[in-house]
């Protein structure tokens, strides 16, 4: 690849990481004018007068530190259930190769097209049916849940394979057991994947909407994407508001994702090449 052809690829690569960012930097900006200049002509790409004293009004005002902490309940349950249920499963699909295996990941994974609001009837029926609807918290872990695993099974999948086999082989000549062997040498050897896949699980199921607003009616119980939809309605004004919440609500998981971006990416693309 010729220079030029780099410093293109860099160029159209930075063009777009801007267009991409450049609503995280309106959130921010918005966050911060008053209500006059929001919707100023033409727009300004910096507060005249910036207004910290947004973001306390807010925190305190909408109780944010209870819907973040049902947040971070909700985003723990699914991430606790889906790494304790999916390693195993993955473990054991990565050792039994086999093309229905493969088939039938295939067909698990398709399902991961259906969005949340065709599943969430069935779910909240099968949950009323069984009485889980009074534990609404944990019917949302359980139905977020469900819809990351295949996702988090595969991924981990690739990384048990990446494992040699002959390591786990020895282990057991060794004198371990077969639980052994999967504790003692081939976990530690995938952990860098499983602490990936969990991250991502994580992140993705903090934002979770659709299965908590169905679910969950206790405004107490409800996390901060719902709360976030509490501001919405015909006559909706209070839009600095609404971008300091959206700020607060999303900082802390840009926050671990700037911090934690090589390993995700190297997580993800350690089982690119062999």
């Amino acid at each position: 690849m010729t220079r030029s052809n780099t410093s293109l690829y860099i160029t159209i690569a930075l063009v777009l990481a801007g267009v991409y960012l450049f609503p995280l930097y309106w959130m921010y900006v918005t966050s911060l004018k008053g209500g006059s200049e929001i919707f100023a002509n033409p727009p300004t790409f910096w507060p005249r007068d910036a207004a910290f004293s947004i973001y306390p009004e807010v925190w305190a005002r909408r109780t944010m530190p209870t819907y973040l902490t049902n947040s971070l309940i909700i985003a723990s349950g699914v991430t606790a259930v889906t790494v304790l249920l999916g390693t195993g499963c993955a473990y054991v699909l990565a050792r039994y190769r086999s093309i229905w295996i493969d088939i039938g990941l295939f067909f698990i994974l398709m399902l991961q097209v259906l969005p949340a609001s065709v599943m969430i009837t069935p779910l909240f029926v099968g949950f009323n049916q069984i009485g889980l609807l009074n534990f609404p918290r944990t019917a949302v872990v359980i139905a977020t849940a469900a819809k990351a695993m295949p996702f988090f099974v595969v991924l981990v999948r690739a990384t048990f394979m990446n494992v040699p086999r002959e390591l786990e082989e020895s282990a057991l000549v060794d004198g371990n057991s077969r639980v052994g062997a999967f504790f003692f040498v081939v976990l530690p050897l995938a952990r860098n994947g499983i602490l990936v896949c969990a991250i991502l699980t994580f992140m993705t199921s903090f934002g979770e909407y659709i299965y908590s607003k169905s679910i969950i009616q206790d405004p107490l119980l409800q996390p901060a994407s719902v709360g976030l939809s509490s501001f919405l309605g015909p006559n909706s004004s209070d839009w600095n508001s609404i971008m300091a919440y959206s700020a607060i609500y999303v900082t802390p998981i840009l926050a671990v994702f700037v911090i934690l971006q090589r390993r995700i990416v190297s997580g993800l693309t350690s089982g690119a090449l062999k």
